[in-house]
């Protein structure tokens, strides 16, 4: 195992493993919700987020989460507003952030010169305190996901039998909100803006194919994730591939695969 060998392979495999768990996680409740699309919506916002960062000299990723989280709750109220018209409201706030992003780059000029890394991921170039910034955001999402696991199923399958049984529906889907535009942010570094919606999309769609009940699907998904993040990462490592897209493509043949073997299994 050369590439253990070296320090920032050990700390990209060790951000790897930790986006592997909260991706998959909330990936599977957005999954079911049909709100992928909040995923893509997120991670363009996030792009204004990191210019402004670099221009007044912030970490990117605390500039991220939190103009990403201010935008998460204006998707949720225009959601809730306009109900007929909530995909067209992401839509929308997509347009807006990706705008803003490619502006303040152009305007931050030689500020904003590394912002490409955020684009296409640089798992490798994570730093100790980039890894310390990871792991405490997703503890956090994570920890929050577990206590209110049972709320979020109720609402994610019904939300109006929730609203009866008293569950406060409202305030649990800003919370998850939330904690989605989180999970976004500190899964950049992995894969990068944009392709980091495929981490939370496709190791689920994967895990869909095999499991039996929501929380199966939950186990499956993560399970995939992690073997996308280690397999990705040795590939990257051994072909001197880009290793966010390297994550990425091997999600998708492991997809496949399993797709595969499926059909195959009912012949």
């Amino acid at each position: 195992m050369e590439f253990l060998d070296y320090g920032f392979m050990q700390r990209a495999l060790l951000a790897g493993f930790i986006i592997a768990i909260v991706c998959p996680l909330i990936g599977s409740f957005l999954f079911l919700k049909r709100l992928s699309m909040i995923g893509d919506a997120l991670a363009h916002i996030s792009m204004a987020g990191i210019a402004t960062g670099l221009i007044i000299g912030v970490n990117p990723i605390v500039s991220a989460l939190a103009i990403t989280m201010l935008a998460s709750l204006v998707i949720d109220y225009l959601r809730k507003h306009f109900k007929k018209y909530d995909e067209i409201s992401i839509a929308i706030i997509m347009a807006a952030g990706l705008g803003m992003g490619i502006i303040l780059i152009t305007i931050g000029g030689s500020d904003t010169a590394n912002v490409v890394s955020y684009l296409f991921g640089s798992i490798i170039a994570i730093s100790p305190s980039d890894l310390f910034l990871i792991a405490i955001i997703s503890s956090v999402v994570l920890l929050i996901t577990i206590l209110m696991y049972n709320k979020l199923f109720y609402i994610t399958f019904d939300e109006e039998s929730a609203k009866i049984r008293g569950i406060h529906v409202d305030r649990i889907n800003i919370i998850f909100i939330l904690l989605t535009a989180m999970t976004i942010v500190v899964s950049i570094k992995v894969t990068g803006i944009l392709l980091v919606s495929s981490l939370i999309t496709i190791p689920v769609a994967t895990g869909f194919q095999l499991a039996r009940s929501f929380r199966h699907t939950v186990l499956f998904s993560i399970f995939f994730a992690q073997l996308n993040v280690l397999l990705g990462l040795i590939c990257s490592f051994y072909l001197d591939w880009p290793p966010g897209g390297t994550i990425i493509i091997t999600s998708l043949i492991i997809l496949f695969l399993v797709i595969g073997l499926k059909q195959l299994s009912r012949c």
